[in-house]
């Protein structure tokens, strides 16, 4: 995929960026260079090949270190709200702000 010169204006527009022409020309150049890149990533064959979680243990045995899913903090939710100018069933009330 290459762009050209009227890409990068759509895309420089879109982004709402004013560029000039040296600037123009060189994000052109980065861009291409950055789907050649892209194009060449995309033509390898993965098949087979197993996502890493982590680029270590593509050299060494890496365990996770997960830890449990359990609650460690109890509701605090009256204490949080006691503040609160406004509070109704457990939520803030705020004042309209969109018409």
């Amino acid at each position: 995929m290459s762009l050209t010169p009227d890409d990068v204006s759509r895309i420089a527009h879109l982004a709402r960026l004013e560029l000039q022409p040296a600037e123009s020309e060189a994000l052109l150049g980065n861009l291409n260079d950055f789907f050649k890149i892209v194009d060449q990533m995309s033509a390898v064959d993965t098949a087979g090949v197993e996502p890493l979680y982590t680029p270590l243990s593509a050299v060494q045995e890496v365990a996770l270190r997960l830890r449990d899913d359990v609650v460690t903090e109890s509701n605090q939710r009256e204490c949080n709200q006691q503040s609160a100018p406004a509070v109704e069933d457990g939520l803030f009330l705020v004042p309209k702000v969109i018409e």
